[in-house]
């Protein structure tokens, strides 16, 4: 099931890392979900590849909490397999299976110490108690939790309970880690910290990582892949870089940070390149990587980045075939770099990025000044509809 403006859902075959990865460590063949009549994940399909950072990213309702619930092993699927190592553990105990989850309320008994949080898990697993000791003081070291071991959960900060949470997760040495929302409770500033830490942690441990998250800078600073979600199925499975420059349909690009988005007729298409003819802001010519011929009803999109602003008298930018006039209408300083939304005389708003190079220097343009707003074919993603 799609909505409408989302791309082709993957289905049926497992979308696969690319081909010089390792054989997959865990394998999602087909699954289904259902909750009464909502299907919450449908037919979905994916490999995920052993020491991989893989991140679960879609908005709200899309399934990928009942996914990560699924791999934990809290939620069976109503068709399906979940393969790991090659074996089905989609009926396996969430215990049994070498799973952890660390979840995003982080679930620490208040009563118990960061020793006893810790210690928890491996008390269940029967392990001894010298054996119990020695792994929750590798997990303490490991998180960076010293002299702390005797506190109590309302005794941490919220970055400090994160990692009791976390070592909790990896005490047992799971063979796949599920992380489900982990920095949501943190600020700002302590979340983008502790996001490099996780990913070191994780680089060291070489253990598999899938985290849930609704955070689109979050999952691309972290992620080696990402599949972004929609409607329970997989819209697009690919790295950061490639989600972003190369979308496969104009849901993604949209998804996926700011994007200026052109739609018209196809009028010329050879050699690669195409013009589209667009109502709103004329001829938008295209390099065009899809290799096929493309229908008459096309979307040309172009990130803000792309873009360069010029006085309409300067030098044209060079390899830039795409120069169209228009004004600035407001401009949104953002410190390292100022938004300018750019009207068109067919009434389309541009939004062009520039990066504020100079400490203190007045705004390049401002808004009333007529501009010149440039940006190369080869900028152009093509799209679609």
């Amino acid at each position: 099931m799609t909505n409408q403006g989302t791309g082709k859902l993957l289905r049926g075959t497992a979308a696969a890392p690319p081909a010089d990865r390792p054989a997959p460590l865990l394998r999602i063949e087909s699954v289904v979900k259902r909750f009464g009549g909502v299907t919450a994940v449908d037919r979905l399909s994916l490999d995920v590849a052993a020491g991989e950072f893989f991140a679960l990213l879609g908005p709200s309702g899309c399934g990928k909490t009942t996914l990560l619930r699924m791999l934990a092993g809290f939620e069976t699927p109503d068709e399906g397999r979940i393969l790991l190592d090659g074996r089905d553990v989609a009926d396996v105990l969430p215990h049994r299976r070498p799973v952890n989850m660390m979840f995003q309320s982080y679930a620490l008994f208040p009563h118990l110490s960061v020793r006893d949080n810790i210690a928890f898990g491996l008390k269940r697993a029967g392990l001894e108690a010298a054996e119990i000791a020695a792994r929750v003081k590798e997990m303490v070291a490991l998180v960076g939790l010293e002299g702390l071991e005797r506190r109590k959960p309302d005794q941490l900060s919220g970055g400090q309970r994160q990692r009791v949470a976390l070592a909790r997760a990896l005490a047992r040495r799971p063979r796949i880690l599920l992380l489900d929302e982990p920095l949501a409770a943190l600020d700002k500033k302590l979340r983008e910290r502790t996001q490099a830490e996780l990913l070191a942690l994780q680089r060291r441990l070489g253990t598999t990582f899938i985290i849930v998250t609704h955070d689109q800078d979050e999952a691309m600073t972290m992620a080696d892949r990402i599949g972004v979600m929609d409607h329970g199925g997989l819209v697009q499975v690919a790295s950061p870089r490639e989600l972003y420059e190369a979308p496969n349909c104009r849901w993604i690009a949209g998804f996926f940070g700011d994007v200026n988005l052109f739609e018209g007729e196809v009028s010329t298409q050879a050699n690669g390149r195409l013009t589209l003819a667009s109502r709103e802001a004329g001829a938008i010519v295209a390099v065009d990587h899809g290799g096929s011929p493309r229908p008459a009803g096309l979307s040309v999109a172009v990130r803000p980045e792309k873009i360069r602003l010029t006085a309409p008298g300067a030098a044209p930018i060079a390899a830039a075939e795409n120069r169209l006039s228009g004004e600035i209408h407001e401009v949104d300083y953002r410190g390292g770099a100022s938004i300018y939304r750019v009207g068109l005389p067919g009434g389309f708003v541009l939004r062009a990025a520039l990066v504020n190079a100079s400490r203190l220097a007045a705004d390049q343009f401002a808004p009333g000044e007529a501009v010149i707003a440039s940006f190369a074919a080869s900028d152009c993603v093509v799209l679609e509809r």
